[in-house]
């Protein structure tokens, strides 16, 4: 308390739209924990539309780590978030180099699946010495997140679900009216994420409530489509129901019963639902669901069209991501089950035809890895840069595969030599992404040149153990076999 008490007498103030917050100096700029972009989503604004919070006139200290929003623990990753979690929750972090200027701003997406993670201590990263201004976005995640149902489908015009889009969508808009306020330009925002939170940049590139709202993007492991079929509004309320129902609803529940259910009831409903067309349940909120609203055609048909939201976009995937679901005796029905038309000649290439080798590679791993990671992160990804850059945008491509002596690649590896200081002979990944956030395009000064991505070549940079290098044709053999973004 007597540090709070402290810190709210001398961090500097800001006054934003919805009133003043104290922040804590960090050099000649400032760190902001825990400003709340729209008001609590509770009681009868839970399975809403984010509104705007409640204006305040008192100066409120933004210095406190805050809650994250509820979830359950999965693991070891996301035990504190868990712990510490609340529906009061819808909270941007900032931090500047200064608050006086115009710089571009780097808006972070956190992941974990869309039902996991956090937004707290994204801020504490010094990416922002690099002259640029880091803000950390909180969303309503899993059920309290995504879930549509005909109740909440009634009241809301024939929509439900994507709330926790809609949160982001509320975030950005707090960005435009305040960044520059903290010093930050909203004419040049980098809206970026990993994994879910990759998934999520993908959607608001195809999002119509997001058009205007950022400049470029960053996707790091993790598409619009994230390499599962899409939801239907109708198929999220079959599934919304079956989890009303395990939390002791009737089918016929009302949007009030819906919303007098205890948080812990609709996380544990959510948690052990079972949702048939996937093999693994954890992805229960990484199929994008089209809602008619936040997203209003499917990624595959929307990308096909161009009904894109234009952005300089930088994306790409660990050589190594995930192991597949089932291991290696559920490979060949994979293989079956996304290759589609073209399963045989797949099957063939990965060696899973009967008297075949299983392919195995010092970089990408075994079997399980590399069908995991293709038909899940890299062939999506490589099929949305084709989309893209086939249609004249400017994308870049990039293949992580570092680890420190003795380490492995793995997904999210890449994350901490985004955000953490470059060590000497660690790859340049933050110098690359602030020159992205600065300027539209990655390369720089004492750089090795980063080459956009041609469809024809896939070109791509790819972050070896002796240095970045520029590889063409990533894994064009497999993913021509597939389309699915």
């Amino acid at each position: 308390m007597i540090a709070l008490l402290l810190a709210l007498a001398a961090g500097p103030v800001v006054r934003t739209d919805d009133g003043p917050v104290r922040g804590e100096a960090a050099g000649r700029g400032a760190v902001f924990r825990g400003i709340p972009y729209a008001a609590p989503p509770v009681a009868g604004l839970r399975w809403r539309a984010p509104q705007r919070p409640r204006r305040w006139t008192q100066v409120r200290a933004a210095v406190a780590t805050h809650a994250a929003c509820p979830q359950i623990v999965y693991g070891d990753w996301n035990r504190a978030a868990a712990a510490a979690s609340d529906e009061d929750c819808l909270f941007v972090d900032v931090r500047t180099p200064a608050l006086a200027g115009k710089r571009p701003v780097l808006v972070w997406i956190h992941g974990g699946s869309n039902r996991a993670g956090a937004g707290g201590g994204t801020v504490e990263s010094r990416i922002t010495d690099r002259g640029i201004v880091l803000v950390s976005v909180q969303y309503r995640l899993g059920a309290l997140g995504f879930l549509s149902h005909p109740a909440l489908s009634r009241e809301q015009g024939g929509h439900s679900g994507n709330y926790g889009l809609m949160d982001q969508q509320a975030a950005l808009r707090w960005v435009a009216r305040n960044i520059a306020r903290f010093g930050g330009d909203p004419a040049r925002v980098t809206i970026a994420g990993e994994s879910a939170g990759a998934m999520d940049v993908g959607l608001h590139l195809l999002s119509p409530g997001s058009r205007g709202l950022f400049r470029q993007a960053i996707e790091e492991s993790g598409t619009a489509g994230f390499g599962t079929a899409p939801r239907s509004l109708a198929g999220n309320e079959a599934l919304g129901v079956r989890i009303a129902r395990r939390a002791g609803l009737p089918a016929t529940a009302s949007a009030a019963q819906l919303r007098a259910l205890p948080v812990a009831a609709v996380l544990s409903a959510d948690a052990g639902v079972d949702v048939p067309e996937l093999d693994d349940d954890s992805f229960v909120w990484l199929q994008a669901i089209v809602d008619g609203r936040v997203l209003r055609d499917t990624p595959a048909r929307l990308l096909a069209q161009g009904r894109v939201n234009p952005a300089p976009l930088l994306i790409g995937t660990n050589a190594k991501e995930l192991t597949l679901h089932g291991g290696l005796p559920a490979a060949a029905a994979t293989v079956r089950r996304e290759y589609g038309g073209n399963a045989e000649r797949a099957l063939r290439r990965y060696g899973l035809q009967p008297g075949g080798t299983p392919l195995r590679d010092p970089r990408l791993g075994d079997i399980t890895d590399q069908l995991a990671t293709d038909v899940t992160f890299r062939c999506p990804a490589l099929v949305v840069a084709d989309a893209l850059a086939g249609r004249g945008g400017a994308v870049w491509h990039y293949q992580f595969d570092y680890a420190p002596p003795g380490g492995a690649v793995a997904h999210a590896s890449e994350l901490r030599y985004v955000f953490d200081p470059p060590q000497p002979g660690e790859p340049p990944l933050q110098a690359y992404w602030a020159q992205f956030v600065k300027t539209g395009q990655p390369n720089g000064a004492g750089l090795p040149v980063w080459p956009a991505y041609v469809p024809a070549t896939r070109v791509s940079m790819a972050f070896h153990q002796d240095g970045p290098v520029v590889e063409t044709d990533v894994r064009k053999d497999l993913c021509a076999l597939r389309d699915m973004p």
